[in-house]
């Protein structure tokens, strides 16, 4: 089994909780919003790709339109392979997690 990277697992995330609003300047302000920093559109759309070729999200072509001269947006959506591999991400860091109790650690 391969794990989501991090960069992949924040993707994905942003296009779950933007559902039919995904595309690459909400998915960054979405990706901004969680993590307080901003990515380049190089690295949101290369993770794309990436969840593209591994069939997580699907991307879909919106009618072209008149506010972007003409030209199409492209909408990303989770597929139902993209929203298993959040549920084991999730499972994963979740395990990984208990019984660390850090205000506890002892340096």
């Amino acid at each position: 089994m391969i794990l989501l990277s991090r960069s992949e697992e924040i993707i994905l995330l942003a296009v779950c909780k933007l559902k039919d609003n995904a595309y690459g300047v909400t998915i960054r302000e979405q990706v901004f919003a969680d993590t307080n920093h901003y990515w380049a559109f190089g690295v949101i759309y290369k993770t794309l790709k990436k969840l593209l070729e591994r069939d997580f999200v699907r991307k879909v072509k919106s009618e072209p339109l008149n506010e972007r001269g003409g030209r199409s947006k492209y909408y990303y959506f989770l597929t139902k392979d993209g929203l298993r591999e959040l549920e084991t991400i999730k499972n994963v860091h979740q395990s990984m997690w208990d019984g660390v109790e850090i205000l506890a650690y002892d340096l």
